[in-house]
């Protein structure tokens, strides 16, 4: 095993297997997972939108084998080898209707796990909860309260990947007509079609906090809009990356559209 720098899924799985009956640990490794750019060993190069991972029988089991790092692939494999890059959750998403289960980092890092298929299946099914989107009229908007932090840093941590895709977010508390008080996060300036991505984002860090969908709704607002000044008066900010240069936010690379994965061969 190669001495290299701890990966964030290192940092994961380490603190996982320091406290093994953390439920908050593990769902911030799984986290880590799906949010990693892994590289997935294949049988043969990649073919239009089509790839042919390389599958490993365990204990009667089906594995195929991603990898943090390039180095950590080339290791493992001993020679050039084709493979291909996608995110964590992409990989499950193609993966667990096969009931096929996922070797990370096997014998070239802390990190080497196998994850059975079950638990891929978990993973794709957490990734699918998806947070409300404000519909009720709001009586009141007022300072956010009684959070854990633990949700703060997992929505700054999200946020801070979602380049370009809004200005600012407002984490909210709010009172509707009917009474009844919650919390928002407001979206200020969201680029077109970017909305579920946004609430996707929310989704995954209320989930892997350990946190229930329904403790948070998501709200959509031009720069404009005066409710826009409502949530800066009182809202806890969240600015979100720029891009290098202004784009229009489209999914064009291969493996990036979740309901449109490349196909296994």
């Amino acid at each position: 095993m190669t001495e290299t720098k701890p990966t964030p899924i290192d940092a994961a799985h380490a603190a996982m297997d320091a406290s093994p009956l953390d439920d908050g640990a593990r769902l911030k490794f799984y986290e880590r997972l799906a949010d990693s750019e892994l590289f997935l060993l294949l049988e043969k190069e990649q073919e239009d939108d089509r790839i042919a991972p390389e599958v490993f029988e365990v204990q009667d089991a089906s594995f195929v084998l991603v990898f943090d790092t390039i180095e950590r692939l080339a290791e493992f494999v001993g020679k050039p080898a084709p493979y291909a890059a996608l995110s964590g959750r992409v990989i499950a998403q193609m993966l667990a209707p096969s009931g096929i289960g996922l070797g990370v980092n096997l014998e070239v890092a802390p990190s080497s796990i196998l994850i059975p298929a079950d638990a891929v299946t978990w993973l794709v099914q957490t990734l699918e909860n998806a947070p409300d989107e404000v519909e009720a009229k709001l009586a009141e908007v007022t300072a956010p309260a009684g959070l854990p932090d633990s949700l703060i840093t997992s929505l700054d941590t999200k946020l801070s990947t979602a380049v370009g895709l809004a200005r600012w977010a407002y984490l909210v508390g709010t009172v509707a007509e009917n009474g009844v008080r919650s919390h928002m996060l407001g979206f200020v300036g969201t680029v077109d079609g970017a909305q579920p991505a946004l609430a996707k984002a929310v989704s995954e860090a209320l989930t892997f906090s350990g946190i229930d969908a329904g403790a948070l709704d998501v709200g959509f607002f031009g720069p404009n809009d005066p409710f826009a000044a409502q949530l800066a008066k009182v809202g806890l900010r969240f600015d979100l990356p720029e891009p290098d240069a202004p784009r229009e936010y489209v999914q064009i690379a291969p493996g990036s559209d979740p309901e449109n994965p490349p196909k296994l061969r």
